[in-house]
């Protein structure tokens, strides 16, 4: 399974956009962290296969304290969606 197709976890509970079998907001958001800041801003972060929103959070905070200006505006992107998810 790509993914982007996994469930991302709240605890126990899987964590779908409302009414869609798709993963919630921040799995995509925390997946494009990686993807476009990996090497620059979270060099000692790992990839989870199933991050939850606290986990995302963490990758957050990276990009605000190691990233730049964009890296910080995908932060609050990653933020936001968390609070919804949570």
């Amino acid at each position: 399974m790509p993914p982007s197709a996994r469930a991302c976890y709240n605890g126990h509970d899987p964590i779908y956009e409302h009414g869609t079998n798709t993963p919630g907001r921040f799995c995509e958001l925390y997946r494009r962290a990686f993807a476009e800041y990996g090497a620059r801003a979270l060099w000692n972060k790992r990839v989870l296969e199933v991050p939850t929103p606290e986990d995302a959070l963490v990758v957050a905070r990276a990009l605000r304290i190691e990233g730049d200006r964009e890296a910080r505006r995908l932060a609050e992107q990653i933020e936001q969606a968390c609070r919804a998810a949570i």
